[in-house]
């Protein structure tokens, strides 16, 4: 049986990590500005989250959501106070798009409404409601085209403004600081506005923290540059360092009822305990200040650098986009071949930097001599 190709891939076989370096399977070391896509947030291979997952592993790996599970409700516990939410409700589930699909069902059973409002080039997931959600038409399938989704300007109050006065809108979703979008960044006044306007409509305002969030832009989410406090939020990559886990946040508001959402492996054993080991790890080695401090200093870095064809470095904390004038194609296959360097990508011309939380200065003054490199 062959593999469903699906993605195209690197020529490379990443074998162990550590920190911010990997090893492909010939021994060559890499160093990693991606992150597996930003779901690496404490490091490759960290020991306290090693040890955490297999003490756990040995014990119970997995039962179902029919029993107790204290794991669940201390991760609950840490997360609230870590995040400053330690009165919203949490629901486990396992990937990000299944968090974003859960939080919109969620906001639709609440208010008895159909629509949702996103931003253009949004990207929410791959499941029915996510990706309906998200502002691509090449991979919504037919299946999922409802009709149920209007695509609006970043930064623009005054589109959102025409269609939640309507009075027909359940949700609107937003990215904070826009991934697959080119990181772009939701400024404070509209998103304060935005906020006011699902208020006076009854509409549910939902942050999508999956990438933006977690310690990467600084602040434990993103929205909290901004001034606001959303009915919901998004989390999922980082949550877990890698073992498959996502949540939705829930304000007090809205009250629970059986039936209406589940999941089969949403907030296991073992999850909880890797979810937990991360939040040790975040806390104890200060990964969100680091994030904040390390980000601030690569992107001054960059921009000082003089770097050839960069038009623009933007971003928060270790959440960096650098455009460029030309394809990022090229550069980003030179930086893994010639440079031994890993990066992501958005549209057509946008290196997206999402590295592990404990990126050092160092680090990052190595990614820029590389980037240098394949620039010149």
């Amino acid at each position: 049986m062959n593999l469903f190709d699906v993605y195209p891939l690197m020529d490379v076989t990443i074998a162990r990590g550590k920190g911010c370096t990997v090893w492909d399977s010939e021994g060559q070391e890499y160093l990693d500005l991606y992150g597996g896509h930003a779901v690496v947030s404490v490091g490759h291979c960290h020991p306290h989250y090693v040890e955490a997952m297999t003490r756990q592993l040995q014990t119970l790996g997995f039962y179902s959501n029919s029993v107790q599970n204290p794991l669940q409700r201390e991760f609950a516990r840490r997360l609230g106070k870590a995040c400053g939410y330690e009165d919203y409700q949490l629901f486990l589930v396992n990937s990000g798009a299944e968090a974003n699909e859960n939080a919109l069902k969620l906001a639709s059973f609440h208010t008895g409404r159909t629509r949702i409002l996103s931003l253009e080039k949004a990207f929410h997931g791959r499941t029915s409601l996510a990706v309906e959600a998200t502002a691509n038409p090449k991979i919504i399938a037919p299946v999922n085209a409802n009709g149920h989704v209007t695509y609006l300007p970043i930064n623009d109050i005054e589109p959102w403004k025409t269609e939640l006065e309507k009075g027909d809108v359940c949700a609107c979703i937003v990215e904070c600081i826009q991934g697959v979008g080119g990181i772009r960044l939701v400024e404070a006044d509209f998103l304060q506005q935005l906020q006011q306007l699902c208020r006076d409509n009854g509409t549910v305002l939902i942050c999508d923290e999956i990438q933006c969030g977690y310690g990467r832009s600084g602040k434990f989410f993103a929205h909290q540059h901004l001034g606001i406090r959303p009915d919901m939020i998004t989390v999922a990559k980082g949550i877990c360092n890698g073992f498959p886990m996502s949540a939705v946040l829930i304000s007090p508001e809205f009250k629970p009822v059986y039936g209406q959402l589940g999941t089969t492996f949403g907030g296991n054993h073992l999850a909880c305990a890797g979810a937990i080991a991360v939040l040790d790890i975040i806390e104890g080695e200060h990964l969100v200040e680091n994030a904040a401090q390390v980000g601030e200093y690569l992107m001054e870095a960059l921009r000082n650098a003089n770097l050839p064809h960069v038009v623009e470095v933007r971003g928060r904390g270790l959440m960096i986009g650098i455009e460029l004038d030309i394809p990022y194609k090229e550069p980003r296959q030179r930086l893994v071949k010639e440079q031994h360097c890993f990066t992501g990508c958005s549209g057509t011309n946008v290196l997206r930097l999402l590295p592990p939380l404990c990126l050092t200065k160092q680090e990052a003054d190595q990614f820029v001599s590389k980037l240098k490199a394949v620039l010149q």
